[in-house]
């Protein structure tokens, strides 16, 4: 028995029909696959890492705190073994003989009488048959008076100036200490300091000669140091 189909069950009909309609929706679907971008995702980036911020940089610097200096030991020292009189007995003159001193030294200076010189005929002995006497003692007598009234200048101890300073002077008739003169200082600030002294002795007792009274000159050394 022949089964009859309905031509419109029958699909064969629309096969082509189909087919067509199936290619066209696949290259749409192709063209469409192809055509399609798909969007980009934008990711914001976070910059995690926090700001720079530029720190003022104080720079504290450390002063270290110098110990206390310890104060230099200064002495001032009259010669004894110097201090003597001139032992030879030519006549004195104005022109001082420097080779008994030391000649890196310049002399800087020659200081007058403090007190009004007191000009005479007679020149000073170098050596008398009685010396002049100082308080009723010897020459340590008036190296020790030296030594206690000096005073180490200042400005020299702040300049790290010492040395030795030679002085000259007469003593007269009446006992004063006059015509003090610098033979050699290192530092004028010193021999001021010396001359000073010096020109505020107390009277001697004036030398002799036969029993008459005479001037007599004296050399005197004084050393300034600094002992650290």
């Amino acid at each position: 028995m022949e089964i009859k189909k309905s031509p419109k069950a029958d699909l064969n009909n629309k096969r082509g029909l189909l087919l067509e309609i199936g290619l066209v929706v696949s290259l749409l679907l192709v063209i469409g696959a192809f055509s399609y971008t798909p969007e980009e995702k934008r990711i914001e980036k976070v910059d995690l890492q926090a700001p720079i911020v530029e720190e003022q940089i104080v720079e504290i610097t450390r002063q270290d705190q110098k110990p206390p200096e310890t104060p230099r030991k200064v002495e001032v020292k009259v010669i004894a073994d110097l201090l003597q009189v001139v032992t030879n007995d030519t006549k004195i003159t104005t022109e001082v003989d420097f080779t008994e001193f030391d000649e890196d030294v310049d002399v800087v200076q020659t200081v007058g009488v403090v007190e009004e010189e007191v000009v005479e005929d007679d020149q000073p002995f170098l050596i008398a048959e009685t010396m002049p006497s100082f308080q009723g003692g010897d020459l340590n007598t008036f190296r020790a008076w030296v030594q206690q009234n000096v005073r180490f200048p200042q400005i020299a101890l702040e300049n790290g100036i010492q040395g030795r300073v030679v002085l000259s002077f007469v003593i007269e008739k009446d006992g004063r200490l006059t015509n003090i003169q610098v033979l050699q200082t290192p530092d004028r600030s010193l021999s001021e300091e010396a001359v000073r002294v010096l020109s505020k002795s107390p009277k001697w007792t004036p030398g002799k000669q036969r029993n008459q009274v005479v001037r007599v000159k004296y050399t005197l050394p004084v050393d300034f140091r600094v002992q650290n």
